[in-house]
């Protein structure tokens, strides 16, 4: 008699502005899934059951996908979203219902709850590598551009802190609305201003927009150019010489060259063909599924509370060497490397290592 499936709720966005992100964390999800039920499944043969819905980068219908996977089909964990904003407003939802959410992409950190599990590069993990680099080969001078909300307000908090630590210098800083797509102004501050190092975070179109303006006036010689987060996605939307020269720090690279690095890629494009695109987003979806079979495991059952309990302090090599999620905070010790964009490729610049995050629950009891 064939055993009840495990279902894990996928709740992504798979159209709308984020779809990109959705879609690279829906292909790590169904490759651990395929791997795990390829060698046995978990609990004695019970095998792993993706649930996907798309919630269309929507806030109201990524609430809604969320209780609907919990209260109907009645899933172990939620995955997703891709967002600060869905991430927030489904952690209400999952910590009513007390079903685990397993996010996967960076954020502003500072989340603390019992039912958030973050496979999350936070400004911990980025600006502290990050930051002596590039003082170091670029110059001491920063100009901070970020969409105005809170992972880039966030993030420049960090920077300039570290920054000023270092004996460097914040020359110029401006948070600008969604709407925004002429850069111009914003251009020419930063040339007056002297600085040689700008830090962009800019969202999605608008990030690749000022890219194009900025290599338009020639300015990568010299002005570095700076984009944390910036991964293989991004580069597909770019010219070759666009983003030559772009400076990123991240967690994983498609061709970082490294065991456990070429073999997630090989088997990736053995599954999804050999032009598909294998970002972060791939390997950090990946290895919730990961984790996630191997608390059931060590739970011994598909309870929800115990399996949350036995989460924690977990170490398994995913991408790029062994990576730990702690059981303290619920955030994870990621190796980290810094990259630059060479010949319209993202390549490796510097091997950073394990990079431990401040305690996200430091202080406060998980809510």
């Amino acid at each position: 008699m064939k055993k009840a499936p495990i279902r894990i709720g996928v709740v992504l966005p798979l159209s709308g502005d984020e779809e990109l992100f959705g879609s690279q964390g829906l292909q790590g999800a169904r490759m651990a899934v395929a791997e795990v039920n390829a060698s046995g499944g978990v609990l004695g043969g019970r095998n792993f059951e993706l649930v996907v819905e798309d919630e269309k980068t929507d806030l109201k219908t990524a609430i809604e996908k969320t209780e609907k996977v919990i209260l109907q089909d009645k899933v172990i964990a939620v995955m997703g979203p891709t967002s600060s904003a869905h991430r927030d407003a489904m952690v209400e939802v999952v910590t009513r219902y007390k079903t685990p959410l397993l996010y996967g992409v960076d954020y502003e950190g500072g989340s603390c709850y019992r039912y958030l599990f973050c496979y999350s590069p936070i400004p911990d993990h980025y600006v502290k590598p990050l930051i002596p680099y590039l003082m170091e080969d670029y110059g001491k001078t920063f100009y901070l551009l970020g969409a105005d909300y809170v992972w880039p307000i966030k993030m420049s908090e960090a920077i300039r802190a570290e920054v000023l630590h270092s004996g460097g210098g914040v020359v110029g800083e401006e948070y600008l609305g969604f709407s925004v797509k002429e850069f111009e102004g914003y251009i020419r501050r930063i040339v007056q201003s002297g600085a040689k190092v700008v830090v962009m975070m800019l969202s999605g179109s608008a990030g690749q927009i000022f890219v194009r303006q900025f290599s338009e006036q020639g300015l990568q010689r010299k002005i570095k150019l700076v984009v944390p987060a910036f991964n293989e996605n991004y580069l597909a939307g770019l010219g070759k010489e666009e983003a030559e020269g772009i400076v990123t720090c991240n967690p994983f690279l498609a061709n970082l060259d490294r065991p456990e690095a070429r073999d997630f890629v090989s088997r990736q494009k053995k599954m999804f063909g050999t032009n598909t695109v294998v970002s972060y987003f791939a390997e950090s979806h990946y290895g919730l599924i990961l984790f996630l079979r191997k608390a059931i495991e060590k739970a011994k059952t598909d309870d929800k509370e115990k399996v949350i309990d036995a989460m924690g302090d977990q170490t398994l090599v995913v991408g790029n060497g062994p990576v730990t999620l702690r059981a303290s905070d619920h955030h994870m010790i990621l190796n980290m490397l810094i990259a630059e964009v060479k010949g319209g490729d993202l390549v490796m610049a510097k091997y950073i290592g394990p990079v431990a995050p401040s305690d996200q629950c430091a202080g406060r009891k998980k809510e």
